[in-house]
């Protein structure tokens, strides 16, 4: 817990732009077998935290006095959820979008390869209880990303391999945003775990745009029914994007083209 404390500070200092710690990695207790799962350093070099503001400026103090206080919390989410499933693992990216008053905007799940709506629902759970005070010069937006171990033994499916398993299915979560009565969201890339005769073990998403949790509960609900290809006494992890749409930055570089 110490190392994790540690890593959140070093996040706040690189609200300055000049440090580049590495990411809060949370990992599930297990029994020491001479041999641990994770990344090797060089790929947590590409993942290291970054916490930035865009517009107005907020004071890194104020980051670190925000988040250290939830740190063991935001282990927790993964160490009591994670269970037996050793092959659960990724980084996820949150985004808080700060108000010149100071007052939080929106929290949103910009990126995550996880796949587990549980651990990231509760992360953006205690995101949202975050204050980092009034920003000097205006709205601005903080982001730092989280690595949660790096999970052990799911084979990824590229691409190709996703889109012939998931087939036509996608097409169900559009009646998430009927039945939790809010906006279909956009760009959600949603990952997977397919396990024993195709049947899926743990869904998560994220988009850039944001979406509604009763959306996300309803769109786990329908994707845990789902049977995919079975991966032949494997786990596999795939993902796909649901509901692509062009973003304003997408559109402006079109216009510049």
């Amino acid at each position: 817990m110490k190392q994790l404390t540690y890593l959140v500070l070093a996040a706040a200092a690189a609200c300055g732009g000049k440090q580049k710690p590495q990411p809060i990695v949370a990992t599930p207790p297990v029994e020491d077998n001479g041999a641990r799962d994770g990344a090797s350093s060089d790929e947590e070099a590409d993942d290291d935290v970054e916490i930035i503001s865009t517009q107005g400026k907020i004071d890194p103090d104020a980051v670190t006095r925000a988040i250290e206080p939830h740190a063991s919390a935001i282990e927790a989410c993964y160490v009591q959820n994670v269970g037996k499933r050793r092959w659960l693992g990724g980084g996820v990216e949150l985004r808080w979008d700060v108000a010149a008053d100071g007052a939080l905007a929106q929290v949103r799940l910009v990126r995550s390869d996880l796949g587990a709506w549980t651990v990231e629902k509760c992360v953006l759970d205690i995101a949202r209880q975050l204050s980092f005070g009034k920003p000097r010069g205006g709205k601005a937006h903080v982001s730092a990303p989280l690595s949660f171990s790096h999970g052990s033994g799911a084979v990824p499916w590229d691409e190709d391999q996703a889109v012939r398993a998931v087939g036509g299915r996608f097409k169900e979560l559009a009646e998430c945003a009927k039945t939790a009565e809010t906006a279909d969201p956009t760009n959600v890339t949603v990952t997977l775990y397919v396990g024993t005769r195709g049947k899926v073990q743990s869904v998560g998403f994220a988009s850039p745009g944001g979406f509604d949790d009763a959306w996300a509960d309803c769109a786990a609900g329908r994707a845990m029914a789902w049977a995919l290809t079975d991966p032949r006494g494997k786990v596999a992890k795939l993902s796909f994007v649901y509901n692509p749409a062009e973003t304003p930055e997408d559109e402006a570089e079109d216009e510049e083209q």
